[in-house]
């Protein structure tokens, strides 16, 4: 029992920031852009609190690792937030401008796996080696890798949908755009057929990569 809530100790803080940052990024971008919603809801802002969403935040992944560690094995670690509230239709130009409100989630997962890895690397070169501190770090950029991956599959709603359908001329857009009801299914669907690991895993392996050089 004592590993496995070591296991969601270290997991907790780099998951809830890579999930609730991400979407702060969303409501970010589309204030820049002309979109005030989320803005008025209070809900780009640093504070987790505002993003955390009971199910998706806390249990689902909760599960997947207690699961992962009672049965020894590995896998996808998903997760969600409350999606932040954008009318795209308050863009400026809103096909353009979808593009890099979609693609800030995404982004900012980079950037705060970036930040964990030279965290971890300053660690060690600092000789601060604690173990629980230093698995956090590493927790930290596969977390956030995984996430970024996912984000980027060129499938509606995901981020990499709204990325693809910003760049398509409108005709084909239009036309992509109406895969959308049956995102979640193809998702689904490309889990149990385990073709989502193959997906995501080249972005993975450049996150081990960079674990193993620096340990």
């Amino acid at each position: 029992m004592e590993s496995v809530i070591q296991t969601i100790a270290i997991y907790a803080i780099p998951l809830i920031f890579a999930i609730t940052l991400h979407e702060a990024a969303h409501g970010y971008v589309a204030r820049m852009f002309g979109d005030n919603t989320a803005y008025a809801a209070g809900r780009v802002t640093l504070n987790p609190i505002k993003h955390i969403d009971p199910i998706g935040t806390l249990l689902v992944p909760a599960v997947i690792l207690l699961t992962s560690k009672l049965f020894g094995f590995g896998g996808l670690l998903f997760g969600w937030a409350k999606p932040v509230p954008v009318d795209f239709g308050r863009l400026r130009r809103p096909k353009r401008d979808m593009l890099w409100v979609a693609a800030a989630g995404p982004g900012i997962n980079l950037v705060m796996a970036i930040i964990w890895a030279v965290s971890l690397k300053l660690m060690i070169a600092t000789s601060m080696t604690e173990e629980f501190f230093m698995a956090m770090a590493v927790a930290g950029i596969q977390v956030n890798l995984m996430l970024m991956a996912l984000n980027l599959l060129p499938i509606p709603p995901l981020d990499g949908g709204r990325i693809v359908f910003s760049l398509l001329p409108d005709k084909l857009a239009y036309q992509y755009s109406r895969i959308e009801p049956y995102g979640m299914v193809i998702l689904v669907v490309l889990l149990v057929t385990n073709l989502l690991t193959f997906l995501v895993s080249p972005i993975l392996g450049v996150g081990d990569a960079i674990i193993k050089l620096f340990l």
